[in-house]
């Protein structure tokens, strides 16, 4: 089975599921069989079809009678993988995706339709550089006008293009070190003796960017639990908490465990972490991943983070709060949330505001509560934080501890840009509670 092939079950089975999954593309790179090389080019040609499809319409819409549209669903993933590889890669010779897209429209669809791809990439190959190109920002970044709209007002003008621009940029591969299983300079050797291309982060201590890997999950290093897969921005709110030995501290929105991971290695072992989800099915994930880890202060538990809890009440140290939130900062690793609804986005601030204003009664008077997002909508951030602030005159903000390489000075809250910090778009604000 080719790359190309796989790619284009992939698309279609997450099609299928009307949402876009890395476990599904990892499943079907599995059952190919697909070496570290073909399983990248799979890997970027279904990335790069569905952050590109509004653009790919665009440009099939110049040779399809009747629009893109109307055609068979399986026969749009042909074309739209076509058209990628023919405009945006020169290691796959256009000839040949033509010819392998011909022979999936025979396998997937029927004849006619093989026919039909046929016609259609060779006129988007005889166009070549002649291609119209889209004059919106909408169309040539593809994302959805109303989208485009509601980043703009949160980042500006200046700041819109750059910021569509990476939404379509392949993120780094972060990695923590553990220092409950291992040290920087042991995993360093390990990985020069495996020949793992590594940098350290370009401003978060104890992390590294990968390449070079293939799967990581079937790494030796992340096996015995050396390393904790983890973007950068997603380590801050266990940062910033100044997490100390012996502390108590609440995951109140938990799964699937990294911050309360990076928490917990700030507790050397010594303390408690309660690590919390709505859902049943992730605290065995939460166990699962703690276990590998080498984590020994973590219990897992189902609890509603807008449910209170008595037992809880003023018993923490620390309580992170990484709300469920609209994840527009986490475009460029799951690149359908572009394509989704905006309208049910609106009522998410008052679900945040339940939580922020329960889970605060389990922070101890002179503790610390650490409100965070993968978004960068102030009305889910910078709003929640202030209106909880004038409801809550028990807590005030506080300066934080940032990483002196990311250069944001001393402030109490602060948004992250994968164009501005290289890495997930991202809120933390640390509030402290009046002793």
């Amino acid at each position: 089975m080719s790359a190309r092939n796989t790619a284009l079950a992939a698309l279609i089975a997450c099609r299928k599921n009307d949402a876009w999954s890395d476990g599904i593309l990892k499943d079907y790179i599995r059952r190919d069989r697909l070496d570290s090389r073909d399983a990248a080019l799979a890997t970027r040609l279904c990335y790069g079809v569905v952050q590109n499809r509004l653009l790919l319409d665009f440009y099939l819409t110049e040779f399809v009678k009747g629009g893109v549209r109307k055609l068979q669903p399986v026969v749009q993933d042909i074309l739209r993988l076509g058209v990628y590889q023919i405009v945006f890669m020169d290691r796959i010779p256009p000839s040949a995706a033509v010819n392998e897209a011909v022979e999936q429209g025979k396998r997937y669809a029927n004849p006619r339709a093989a026919g039909l791809v046929n016609g259609v990439l060779r006129s988007v190959l005889r166009a070549g550089e002649n291609l119209p190109q889209p004059t919106d920002l909408a169309t040539r970044y593809s994302h959805p006008a109303g989208l485009v709209e509601l980043l703009q007002d949160n980042v500006g003008e200046d700041l819109l293009e750059p910021l569509l621009q990476s939404h379509n940029t392949a993120p780094a591969t972060v990695v923590q070190v553990n220092p409950l299983k291992t040290t920087e300079a042991d995993l360093c050797r390990r990985w020069d003796e495996q020949g793992v291309a590594y940098v350290p982060h370009p401003w978060m201590p104890g992390c590294y960017e990968l390449s070079g890997t293939g799967n990581l999950e079937q790494m030796d290093t992340f096996r015995d639990g050396s390393l904790l897969v983890q973007d950068a921005a997603a380590k801050l709110p266990a940062v910033v908490a100044d997490i100390e030995p012996g502390m108590s501290i609440l995951d109140c929105c938990a799964a699937p465990g990294g911050k309360s991971f990076a928490a917990a290695m700030a507790l050397q072992n010594r303390g408690k972490i309660i690590s919390c989800d709505i859902h049943p099915h992730k605290i065995q994930l939460i166990e699962k991943g703690a276990e590998r880890l080498g984590i020994e202060t973590l219990t897992a538990q189902v609890q509603d983070a807008s449910a209170f809890n008595p037992q809880w009440e003023n018993a923490m140290d620390v309580v992170l709060a990484d709300v469920p939130c609209s994840g527009l900062g986490t475009i460029r690793k799951k690149p359908d949330i572009r394509y989704k609804a905006l309208k049910p986005l609106e009522g998410l601030p008052a679900v945040q505001r339940r939580i922020l204003d329960n889970v605060c009664r389990y922070v101890r008077p002179g503790g610390v509560l650490v409100y965070s997002t993968c978004t960068i909508l102030r009305r889910e951030n910078e709003d929640i934080v202030d209106s909880f602030l004038q409801e809550h005159p028990d807590f005030a903000a506080e300066r934080m501890a940032l990483p002196e390489g990311l250069g944001a000075g001393a402030v109490s809250r602060l948004t992250l840009l994968p164009c501005v910090h290289q890495c997930d778009g991202f809120f933390v604000a640390k509030l402290r509670k009046l002793p």
